[in-house]
């Protein structure tokens, strides 16, 4: 018993030497200060890293005011970065070795998260069902915030009624609903998900769109242009070069092709294990390097605008939404559920304001603009 103790104090001193460094403190009063409701936690802290803090959130073991300012305060103090050695990392690191976005894989993060119930979703995201990042430079509401990305969108590809248009990962249609509608363009969306089809159809009912259930591997014909809005996240490092000569071959040559994703500032080679494990399995977020690599001697780079902070503001709307409505589908969930999603929204909310993450929209074309590209805000 005295070893047990002796130990536990040793791991609750190391955890509160990490979180002073953040300038967090353990039952302290400030918003973004952690309660611990069961001392375990501090050796499992230590053991297992972040895997080990989302899943002690889940259980109840601890809880925070302001789970998203704790989380700001942790990238900010890069005390993160620091204690990249534990067990946390080695099963990251080991998981790097699994064939992230293969082709066999590919229905997998449609079963796993996308299909885990429209009526979530629904209840959570803005009126268009647009799961990707919203635009705030002059938007109030969230429902504002994305049909101003939308709409950038459609500006920065120059889209023109009856054009066709590719959507790799086009969710439940929003922006598909929208081009139609709004540009008179004509859409063909891709996803691997059979409740975003099924959705989508019912949405986009009576409009030049085409839902298809299938890898984006497997697209065939030429587009006018692609969009892909928060699908490279789950095309895994190894296949960037493929998905972007998919892109090229698919697209014509008078074309643009806009990528929309989530972009890490620095590549240490390991996905975050919690996120891995409960939210977006088998994904990877690209570094500018690695999206430069991928691009070259296929694509012009015409455009590269980062809006990351947007993506706190939308993520928080999220949360808003998701909290609001959850007596709603309490049932369907349970409490579990709702404090890995609270802990997911949140979380992701912290790293964006800590500006560890980013959100980047890139332009390319094939050959290059004439005269060159003329950039969309």
């Amino acid at each position: 018993m005295f070893a047990y103790n002796k130990h536990m104090d040793q791991a609750k001193a190391v955890v509160e030497k990490m979180l002073a460094e953040a300038d967090i403190k353990i039952n302290g009063e400030r918003p973004w200060d952690i309660r611990v409701h069961n001392e375990n936690v501090y050796k499992a802290f230590v053991r297992g890293g972040s895997l080990a803090f989302g899943e002690a959130y889940m259980a109840g073991d601890w809880d925070c005011d302001q789970v998203d300012e704790l989380i700001a305060h942790l990238f900010r103090s890069h005390v993160v970065d620091r204690a990249r050695v534990s067990f946390k990392n080695v099963a990251a690191y080991l998981s790097t070795f699994k064939s992230r976005g293969a082709k066999r894989r590919a229905f997998d993060i449609g079963k796993h998260h996308y299909d885990i119930g429209n009526n979530l979703f629904e209840r959570m995201l803005d009126k268009r069902l647009t799961y990707t990042c919203g635009y705030w430079v002059t938007a109030r509401t969230l429902d504002e915030a994305q049909e101003a990305k939308l709409d950038l969108v459609c500006r920065k590809i120059g889209l023109k009624a009856g054009q066709h248009v590719l959507d790799i990962g086009c969710g439940w249609g929003s922006f598909a609903k929208f081009a139609a509608e709004k540009y008179g363009a004509r859409v063909t969306g891709v996803t691997v998900s059979k409740e975003q089809v099924a959705l989508g159809r019912e949405l986009c009912k009576g409009l030049p769109v085409e839902f298809l259930l299938q890898d984006y591997r497997d697209i065939e014909g030429t587009f006018d242009h692609i969009i892909s809005l928060g699908m490279f996240e789950h095309v895994g490092t190894k296949h960037y070069k493929e998905y972007m000569e998919v892109a090229h071959d698919h697209l014509k040559d008078g074309g643009l092709f806009l990528l929309h994703t989530i972009g890490a500032n620095a590549n240490d080679g390991t996905p975050d294990a919690w996120i891995d494990k409960y939210i977006f399995p088998n994904g990877a977020v690209p570094t500018v390097a690695q999206i430069g690599g991928a691009i070259e001697n296929l694509f012009v780079m015409e455009d590269w605008h980062n809006f990351g902070a947007d993506y706190d503001k939308t993520l928080m709307g999220w949360f808003k939404n998701f909290d609001a409505h959850w007596p709603e589908i309490a049932a369907t969930y349970g409490e579990t559920f709702y404090r890995m999603w609270k802990y997911y929204l949140l979380a992701c909310a912290g790293s964006f304001r800590a500006r560890n993450v980013e959100l980047w929209q890139v332009v390319l074309s094939k050959n290059g603009v004439p005269g060159g590209y003329r950039s969309a805000r």
